[in-house]
Protein backbone atom coordinates (compact mmCIF):
# COMPACT_ATOMS: atom_id res chain seq x y z
CA UNK A 1 0.00 0.00 0.00
CA UNK A 2 2.97 2.51 1.28
CA UNK A 3 4.64 1.86 -2.17
CA UNK A 4 0.85 2.44 -4.37
CA UNK A 5 1.09 5.62 -2.67
CA UNK A 6 4.34 6.67 -3.63
CA UNK A 7 3.79 5.97 -6.91
CA UNK A 8 0.97 8.12 -7.53
CA UNK A 9 3.22 11.04 -5.71
CA UNK A 10 5.58 10.02 -8.28
CA UNK A 11 3.25 10.52 -11.11
CA UNK A 12 1.90 13.63 -9.79
CA UNK A 13 4.88 15.50 -8.85
CA UNK A 14 5.60 15.32 -12.50
CA UNK A 15 2.34 16.70 -13.06
CA UNK A 16 -0.84 16.11 -15.79
CA UNK A 17 -0.87 17.28 -19.12
CA UNK A 18 -0.50 20.62 -20.13
CA UNK A 19 -3.42 21.12 -21.88
CA UNK A 20 -5.85 20.68 -18.60
CA UNK A 21 -5.10 24.55 -18.08
CA UNK A 22 -6.54 25.05 -21.15
CA UNK A 23 -10.08 24.34 -20.17
CA UNK A 24 -12.23 23.89 -16.86
CA UNK A 25 -14.51 21.12 -16.22
CA UNK A 26 -17.72 22.10 -17.86
CA UNK A 27 -20.28 24.72 -16.14
CA UNK A 28 -23.29 21.56 -16.28
CA UNK A 29 -20.70 19.38 -14.38
CA UNK A 30 -19.82 21.41 -11.53
CA UNK A 31 -23.12 22.77 -11.28
CA UNK A 32 -25.19 19.88 -11.43
CA UNK A 33 -23.42 18.61 -8.38
CA UNK A 34 -24.62 21.43 -6.05
CA UNK A 35 -28.15 20.61 -7.64
CA UNK A 36 -27.89 17.17 -6.46
CA UNK A 37 -26.50 17.75 -3.51
CA UNK A 38 -29.43 20.36 -2.53
CA UNK A 39 -31.90 17.57 -3.58
CA UNK A 40 -30.08 15.15 -1.57
CA UNK A 41 -30.99 17.22 1.16
CA UNK A 42 -34.46 17.60 0.95
CA UNK A 43 -34.71 20.95 -1.10
CA UNK A 44 -37.41 20.97 -4.08
CA UNK A 45 -35.37 21.86 -6.55
CA UNK A 46 -36.48 22.59 -10.42
CA UNK A 47 -34.03 22.04 -13.07
CA UNK A 48 -34.54 24.22 -15.88
CA UNK A 49 -31.22 24.59 -16.87
CA UNK A 50 -30.34 21.68 -18.94
CA UNK A 51 -31.16 20.80 -22.50
CA UNK A 52 -31.95 17.32 -22.21
CA UNK A 53 -34.74 16.09 -23.63
CA UNK A 54 -37.39 14.87 -21.02
CA UNK A 55 -39.85 13.23 -23.67
CA UNK A 56 -39.56 9.73 -24.92
CA UNK A 57 -37.96 8.40 -28.13
CA UNK A 58 -40.17 7.62 -30.84
CA UNK A 59 -41.59 4.13 -30.21
CA UNK A 60 -40.72 2.45 -33.35
CA UNK A 61 -37.13 3.54 -32.44
CA UNK A 62 -37.06 1.56 -29.26
CA UNK A 63 -39.24 -1.30 -31.34
CA UNK A 64 -36.53 -1.74 -33.79
CA UNK A 65 -33.12 -1.56 -31.44
CA UNK A 66 -34.83 -4.00 -28.69
CA UNK A 67 -35.57 -6.66 -32.16
CA UNK A 68 -31.86 -5.45 -33.04
CA UNK A 69 -30.73 -7.38 -30.17
CA UNK A 70 -31.45 -10.84 -31.39
CA UNK A 71 -29.64 -10.18 -34.83
CA UNK A 72 -26.56 -12.88 -35.33
CA UNK A 73 -24.19 -9.79 -35.50
CA UNK A 74 -26.10 -7.37 -32.89
CA UNK A 75 -23.35 -7.57 -30.41
CA UNK A 76 -19.97 -7.25 -32.66
CA UNK A 77 -17.93 -4.63 -33.48
CA UNK A 78 -19.52 -2.85 -35.52
CA UNK A 79 -18.49 -0.69 -38.81
CA UNK A 80 -16.54 2.73 -38.08
CA UNK A 81 -18.90 4.27 -40.77
CA UNK A 82 -21.90 2.72 -39.37
CA UNK A 83 -24.43 0.44 -41.37
CA UNK A 84 -24.78 1.28 -45.03
CA UNK A 85 -28.39 1.87 -44.46
CA UNK A 86 -27.70 4.03 -41.49
CA UNK A 87 -26.14 5.90 -43.66
CA UNK A 88 -29.20 5.85 -46.24
CA UNK A 89 -31.33 6.66 -43.95
CA UNK A 90 -29.53 10.13 -42.60
CA UNK A 91 -29.57 10.70 -47.10
CA UNK A 92 -33.24 9.68 -47.08
CA UNK A 93 -33.96 12.36 -44.21
CA UNK A 94 -31.85 15.30 -45.72
CA UNK A 95 -33.89 14.78 -48.88
CA UNK A 96 -36.63 15.12 -47.64
CA UNK A 97 -36.34 17.68 -45.04
CA UNK A 98 -34.08 19.60 -46.52
CA UNK A 99 -34.02 18.74 -50.34
CA UNK A 100 -29.83 18.47 -49.93
CA UNK A 101 -28.59 15.11 -52.29
CA UNK A 102 -26.16 13.56 -49.98
CA UNK A 103 -24.29 10.46 -51.07
CA UNK A 104 -24.52 7.78 -48.71
CA UNK A 105 -21.04 5.59 -49.38
CA UNK A 106 -18.96 9.03 -49.38
CA UNK A 107 -20.20 12.34 -47.77
CA UNK A 108 -21.77 11.14 -44.65
CA UNK A 109 -20.33 9.60 -41.80
CA UNK A 110 -22.63 8.48 -38.22
CA UNK A 111 -20.90 9.74 -34.90
CA UNK A 112 -21.71 9.13 -31.29
CA UNK A 113 -23.65 12.03 -30.71
CA UNK A 114 -22.41 15.54 -32.60
CA UNK A 115 -19.96 16.13 -29.77
CA UNK A 116 -17.77 14.10 -30.46
CA UNK A 117 -17.28 15.08 -33.92
CA UNK A 118 -16.70 18.46 -33.02
CA UNK A 119 -13.29 16.89 -31.64
CA UNK A 120 -12.92 14.58 -34.76
CA UNK A 121 -13.62 17.97 -36.94
CA UNK A 122 -10.85 19.56 -34.86
CA UNK A 123 -8.18 16.73 -34.54
CA UNK A 124 -8.54 16.34 -38.46
CA UNK A 125 -8.53 20.21 -39.48
CA UNK A 126 -6.25 21.99 -37.02
CA UNK A 127 -2.48 22.54 -36.35
CA UNK A 128 -0.93 23.77 -33.50
CA UNK A 129 -1.39 27.66 -33.58
CA UNK A 130 -4.01 27.59 -36.05
CA UNK A 131 -7.10 29.95 -35.60
CA UNK A 132 -10.57 29.47 -35.01
CA UNK A 133 -13.55 31.62 -35.55
CA UNK A 134 -16.24 30.68 -32.34
CA UNK A 135 -19.91 32.85 -32.14
CA UNK A 136 -20.02 34.62 -28.63
CA UNK A 137 -22.23 33.88 -27.48
CA UNK A 138 -21.97 30.07 -28.32
CA UNK A 139 -21.46 26.56 -27.09
CA UNK A 140 -18.67 26.10 -24.89
CA UNK A 141 -17.70 23.11 -26.66
CA UNK A 142 -15.78 25.17 -29.48
CA UNK A 143 -13.78 26.90 -27.51
CA UNK A 144 -12.65 23.88 -25.06
CA UNK A 145 -12.01 21.85 -27.96
CA UNK A 146 -9.90 24.41 -29.85
CA UNK A 147 -8.08 24.40 -26.78
CA UNK A 148 -7.28 21.12 -26.05
CA UNK A 149 -6.02 20.56 -29.14
CA UNK A 150 -3.23 23.69 -29.10
CA UNK A 151 -5.68 25.66 -31.55
CA UNK A 152 -6.18 29.46 -30.92
CA UNK A 153 -10.17 30.33 -30.04
CA UNK A 154 -10.50 34.07 -32.07
CA UNK A 155 -14.51 35.11 -30.84
CA UNK A 156 -16.73 36.95 -32.91
CA UNK A 157 -19.32 38.92 -31.48
CA UNK A 158 -23.25 38.10 -32.05
CA UNK A 159 -25.47 40.85 -30.55
CA UNK A 160 -28.92 41.40 -29.54
CA UNK A 161 -28.68 44.42 -31.83
CA UNK A 162 -28.02 42.14 -35.07
CA UNK A 163 -30.05 39.44 -34.45
CA UNK A 164 -27.48 37.27 -33.27
CA UNK A 165 -26.01 37.21 -36.61
CA UNK A 166 -22.53 37.33 -37.32
CA UNK A 167 -20.88 40.99 -38.45
CA UNK A 168 -19.55 39.91 -41.47
CA UNK A 169 -18.10 43.27 -42.44
CA UNK A 170 -16.38 43.43 -39.11
CA UNK A 171 -14.57 39.82 -39.61
CA UNK A 172 -13.31 40.81 -42.58
CA UNK A 173 -11.47 43.68 -41.05
CA UNK A 174 -9.47 41.52 -39.18
CA UNK A 175 -6.41 39.28 -39.61
CA UNK A 176 -7.91 36.46 -40.78
CA UNK A 177 -4.98 34.79 -41.83
CA UNK A 178 -3.94 32.40 -39.29
CA UNK A 179 -7.76 31.24 -39.40
CA UNK A 180 -8.65 27.46 -40.56
CA UNK A 181 -12.03 26.56 -38.96
CA UNK A 182 -15.09 28.49 -38.13
CA UNK A 183 -18.11 27.37 -36.00
CA UNK A 184 -21.57 28.52 -36.61
CA UNK A 185 -25.05 27.31 -35.54
CA UNK A 186 -28.37 28.10 -36.75
CA UNK A 187 -30.61 27.65 -35.36
CA UNK A 188 -28.64 29.01 -32.70
CA UNK A 189 -27.96 27.86 -29.27
CA UNK A 190 -28.67 29.62 -27.08
CA UNK A 191 -30.04 32.66 -28.24
CA UNK A 192 -33.31 31.04 -30.52
CA UNK A 193 -32.11 32.89 -33.73
CA UNK A 194 -33.60 30.66 -36.84
CA UNK A 195 -30.80 31.77 -39.27
CA UNK A 196 -31.54 32.19 -43.27
CA UNK A 197 -30.37 30.75 -45.97
CA UNK A 198 -29.30 34.65 -47.60
CA UNK A 199 -27.56 34.41 -44.08
CA UNK A 200 -25.69 30.97 -44.92
CA UNK A 201 -24.98 32.17 -48.82
CA UNK A 202 -23.14 35.08 -47.22
CA UNK A 203 -21.29 32.59 -44.92
CA UNK A 204 -20.14 30.45 -47.39
CA UNK A 205 -18.99 32.98 -49.91
CA UNK A 206 -17.05 34.64 -46.94
CA UNK A 207 -15.48 31.13 -46.36
CA UNK A 208 -14.43 30.70 -49.74
CA UNK A 209 -12.85 33.97 -49.72
CA UNK A 210 -10.30 33.37 -46.39
CA UNK A 211 -9.77 29.08 -47.13
CA UNK A 212 -11.63 28.56 -44.04
CA UNK A 213 -13.34 25.35 -43.29
CA UNK A 214 -17.11 26.33 -42.06
CA UNK A 215 -18.91 23.94 -39.92
CA UNK A 216 -22.56 24.39 -38.92
CA UNK A 217 -24.33 22.93 -35.76
CA UNK A 218 -27.49 21.93 -36.29
CA UNK A 219 -29.42 20.08 -33.93
CA UNK A 220 -32.05 22.43 -33.32
CA UNK A 221 -33.78 22.67 -37.11
CA UNK A 222 -37.29 20.87 -35.73
CA UNK A 223 -37.71 22.12 -32.44
CA UNK A 224 -40.34 24.97 -32.79
CA UNK A 225 -38.76 25.72 -36.11
CA UNK A 226 -41.10 26.27 -38.97
CA UNK A 227 -38.05 27.00 -41.46
CA UNK A 228 -35.81 23.65 -41.29
CA UNK A 229 -32.44 24.89 -43.13
CA UNK A 230 -29.05 23.23 -43.68
CA UNK A 231 -25.92 24.68 -45.14
CA UNK A 232 -25.90 22.75 -47.91
CA UNK A 233 -29.31 24.00 -49.86
CA UNK A 234 -26.72 26.94 -50.55
CA UNK A 235 -24.68 26.04 -54.08
CA UNK A 236 -21.28 25.27 -53.74
CA UNK A 237 -21.56 24.79 -49.85
CA UNK A 238 -20.12 21.60 -50.23
CA UNK A 239 -16.28 23.21 -51.51
CA UNK A 240 -16.55 24.73 -47.86
CA UNK A 241 -18.42 23.14 -45.41
CA UNK A 242 -19.14 20.60 -43.03
CA UNK A 243 -22.34 20.26 -41.33
CA UNK A 244 -23.07 18.54 -37.87
CA UNK A 245 -26.53 17.29 -37.02
CA UNK A 246 -28.14 14.99 -33.89
CA UNK A 247 -31.20 12.68 -33.35
CA UNK A 248 -30.61 14.06 -29.78
CA UNK A 249 -33.11 16.55 -30.07
CA UNK A 250 -35.11 16.26 -32.99
CA UNK A 251 -36.22 12.61 -31.79
CA UNK A 252 -35.39 12.76 -27.88
CA UNK A 253 -32.31 9.94 -27.95
CA UNK A 254 -30.02 12.56 -26.16
CA UNK A 255 -28.83 9.07 -24.26
CA UNK A 256 -28.49 7.07 -27.28
CA UNK A 257 -25.53 8.98 -28.59
CA UNK A 258 -26.48 8.97 -32.17
CA UNK A 259 -25.60 12.04 -34.83
CA UNK A 260 -23.64 12.63 -37.84
CA UNK A 261 -21.39 14.74 -39.95
CA UNK A 262 -21.86 15.44 -43.81
CA UNK A 263 -19.75 16.74 -46.67
CA UNK A 264 -17.67 16.39 -49.54
CA UNK A 265 -15.79 13.09 -49.39
CA UNK A 266 -12.08 14.90 -48.87
CA UNK A 267 -13.17 16.25 -45.45
CA UNK A 268 -15.67 12.81 -44.60
CA UNK A 269 -12.26 11.06 -45.27
CA UNK A 270 -9.98 12.81 -43.17
CA UNK A 271 -12.72 12.89 -40.20
CA UNK A 272 -13.09 9.26 -40.66
CA UNK A 273 -8.92 8.89 -39.92
CA UNK A 274 -9.67 10.21 -36.27
CA UNK A 275 -12.66 8.48 -35.21
CA UNK A 276 -11.14 4.99 -36.59
CA UNK A 277 -8.78 5.53 -34.33
CA UNK A 278 -10.75 6.18 -31.16
CA UNK A 279 -13.98 3.94 -31.11
CA UNK A 280 -14.95 0.75 -32.49
CA UNK A 281 -18.37 1.18 -34.15
CA UNK A 282 -21.41 2.80 -32.70
CA UNK A 283 -24.00 -0.08 -31.03
CA UNK A 284 -25.97 -1.98 -33.77
CA UNK A 285 -29.03 -1.46 -31.63
CA UNK A 286 -28.82 2.20 -31.73
CA UNK A 287 -28.18 2.18 -35.47
CA UNK A 288 -31.33 0.38 -36.06
CA UNK A 289 -33.68 2.15 -33.83
CA UNK A 290 -31.88 5.44 -35.45
CA UNK A 291 -33.01 4.56 -38.98
CA UNK A 292 -36.55 4.20 -38.01
CA UNK A 293 -36.40 7.36 -36.04
CA UNK A 294 -35.06 9.31 -39.11
CA UNK A 295 -38.62 7.48 -41.65
CA UNK A 296 -40.36 9.58 -39.32
CA UNK A 297 -42.03 12.96 -41.17
CA UNK A 298 -44.33 15.87 -40.34
CA UNK A 299 -46.51 14.19 -38.30
CA UNK A 300 -43.62 13.40 -35.50
CA UNK A 301 -42.34 16.57 -35.70
CA UNK A 302 -45.93 18.03 -34.93
CA UNK A 303 -46.87 16.65 -31.90
CA UNK A 304 -43.72 16.99 -30.38
CA UNK A 305 -43.92 20.67 -30.88
CA UNK A 306 -47.65 21.11 -29.36
CA UNK A 307 -45.84 19.88 -26.09
CA UNK A 308 -42.57 22.37 -26.51
CA UNK A 309 -45.29 25.41 -27.30
CA UNK A 310 -47.59 24.70 -24.65
CA UNK A 311 -44.75 24.95 -22.36
CA UNK A 312 -43.12 27.67 -23.77
CA UNK A 313 -46.30 29.88 -23.08
CA UNK A 314 -45.33 28.93 -19.26
CA UNK A 315 -42.00 29.64 -19.58
CA UNK A 316 -43.42 33.22 -20.99
CA UNK A 317 -45.26 33.67 -18.00
CA UNK A 318 -42.52 33.01 -15.70
CA UNK A 319 -40.01 35.04 -17.47
CA UNK A 320 -42.18 37.88 -17.49
CA UNK A 321 -42.62 37.24 -14.23
CA UNK A 322 -39.26 37.83 -13.51
CA UNK A 323 -39.70 41.60 -15.24
CA UNK A 324 -37.38 40.03 -18.00
CA UNK A 325 -37.50 40.46 -22.08
CA UNK A 326 -37.96 38.02 -24.69
CA UNK A 327 -38.29 37.52 -28.67
CA UNK A 328 -41.57 35.26 -28.83
CA UNK A 329 -40.56 34.29 -32.32
CA UNK A 330 -37.09 32.44 -31.27
CA UNK A 331 -36.89 28.94 -31.98
CA UNK A 332 -35.33 25.58 -30.28
CA UNK A 333 -36.06 24.01 -27.10
CA UNK A 334 -34.81 27.39 -24.81
CA UNK A 335 -35.69 30.60 -24.33
CA UNK A 336 -33.00 33.63 -24.15
CA UNK A 337 -34.28 36.16 -21.70
CA UNK A 338 -32.49 39.61 -20.90
CA UNK A 339 -32.66 40.82 -17.44
CA UNK A 340 -34.45 43.31 -16.47
CA UNK A 341 -31.04 45.41 -14.41
CA UNK A 342 -27.73 46.32 -15.75
CA UNK A 343 -26.26 46.17 -12.26
CA UNK A 344 -26.40 42.56 -11.12
CA UNK A 345 -24.41 40.06 -13.43
CA UNK A 346 -26.30 36.78 -14.96
CA UNK A 347 -24.12 34.23 -12.38
CA UNK A 348 -24.90 35.98 -9.26
CA UNK A 349 -28.14 36.36 -10.47
CA UNK A 350 -28.88 32.71 -11.07
CA UNK A 351 -27.09 31.43 -8.09
CA UNK A 352 -29.19 33.62 -5.63
CA UNK A 353 -32.25 32.06 -7.37
CA UNK A 354 -31.19 29.02 -7.08
CA UNK A 355 -30.84 28.97 -3.20
CA UNK A 356 -33.91 31.71 -2.18
CA UNK A 357 -36.50 29.58 -5.10
CA UNK A 358 -34.69 26.70 -5.80
CA UNK A 359 -34.82 26.86 -9.26
CA UNK A 360 -32.00 26.26 -11.46
CA UNK A 361 -31.93 28.10 -14.65
CA UNK A 362 -28.52 28.92 -16.89
CA UNK A 363 -26.26 32.00 -16.58
CA UNK A 364 -25.86 33.83 -20.16
CA UNK A 365 -22.15 33.81 -19.25
CA UNK A 366 -21.34 30.59 -19.64
CA UNK A 367 -21.99 30.80 -23.96
CA UNK A 368 -19.47 34.12 -23.82
CA UNK A 369 -19.14 37.59 -22.81
CA UNK A 370 -22.03 38.59 -24.96
CA UNK A 371 -24.65 36.64 -22.99
CA UNK A 372 -24.00 38.53 -19.70
CA UNK A 373 -27.10 39.84 -18.52
CA UNK A 374 -29.27 36.94 -20.33
CA UNK A 375 -30.65 33.65 -19.09
CA UNK A 376 -31.48 30.79 -20.64
CA UNK A 377 -34.62 28.27 -19.85
CA UNK A 378 -35.25 24.77 -20.61
CA UNK A 379 -38.22 23.56 -21.83
CA UNK A 380 -37.34 20.19 -21.27
CA UNK A 381 -39.44 19.96 -17.88
CA UNK A 382 -42.85 19.59 -17.72
CA UNK A 383 -45.46 21.94 -17.74
CA UNK A 384 -46.54 21.27 -14.07
CA UNK A 385 -43.24 21.69 -13.07
CA UNK A 386 -43.03 24.90 -15.19
CA UNK A 387 -46.13 26.60 -13.07
CA UNK A 388 -45.36 24.83 -9.94
CA UNK A 389 -41.53 27.50 -10.31
CA UNK A 390 -44.71 30.01 -11.40
CA UNK A 391 -46.20 29.73 -8.17
CA UNK A 392 -43.25 30.09 -6.39
CA UNK A 393 -42.35 33.93 -7.64
CA UNK A 394 -46.44 34.48 -6.24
Amino acid sequence: MTEDILTVEKIENKGFAKRLETVEEYYFSTKLRQVRQMISEGKPVLNMGIGSPDLTPPPKAIEAMVKALGDEKAHEYQSYQGLPELRKGIADFYKSQFDVALDPNIEILPLMGSKEGIMHISLAFLNEGDEVLIPDPGYPTYSSVTNLVGAKSVFYDLKEQNNWMPDLEALESRDLSKVKLMWINYPHMPTGTGGSLELFKRLVAFAKRHQVVLVNDNPYSFVLNDNPISIFQIEEAKEVALELNSLSKTFNMSGWRIGMVSGKQEFIDAILKIKSNMDSGMFYGIQKGAIEALKLGSEWFDSQNKIYKRRRKLIFQLAEKLGCTFNKEAVGMFVWAKLPFGNRSSETFIDTFLIEKNIFLTPGTIFGKNGEGYIRFSLCIREEKIQEAIDRLD
